[in-house]
């Protein structure tokens, strides 16, 4: 017998795809320099209500300052390029097929320092900082 599923009230009505083709770049605000990206999934965008998705990219020199997140968890994972994350105070290399996990309450900055773009996924949870 087939098992029936209904839709919780207040979720989206049906799941959400993209062609990352068809996505704007776009600047990303405040303490970010240089720096582009595409949303992929957002609350904006899809009624995500636990994570926002992004693709990023960093020209060389590009760079996000130093900053730390209150409850947000983010992970990077780098496509390609190269450039350097600095978690409270200690510096990595970081190219493409490295992952990074932020818990809450680290410093971090992020600097693109190749000679190519540095290109990576951002997974934030929970969308928002509040």
């Amino acid at each position: 017998m087939a098992k029936s599923h209904t839709r919780k009230s207040g979720t989206p009505k049906a799941a959400v795809t993209r062609n990352l083709a068809e996505l704007f770049w776009t600047e990303y605000p405040g303490h970010h320099h240089q720096a582009l990206s595409k949303a992929i999934v957002t609350p904006e965008m899809s009624g995500s209500r636990f994570f926002d998705h992004r693709i990023s990219c960093y020209e060389p020199g590009a760079f996000v300052e130093s900053h730390v997140h209150k409850v947000q968890e983010q992970i990077y994972h780098f496509l390609s390029g190269e450039g350097v994350l600095i978690t409270d105070g200690e510096s990595r290399v970081v190219r493409g097929n490295d992952v990074a996990f932020i818990p809450p309450g680290v410093v971090h900055e992020l600097h693109c320092t190749g000679t190519e773009t540095l290109v990576f996924l951002v997974i934030t949870t929970p969308p928002t900082d509040d």
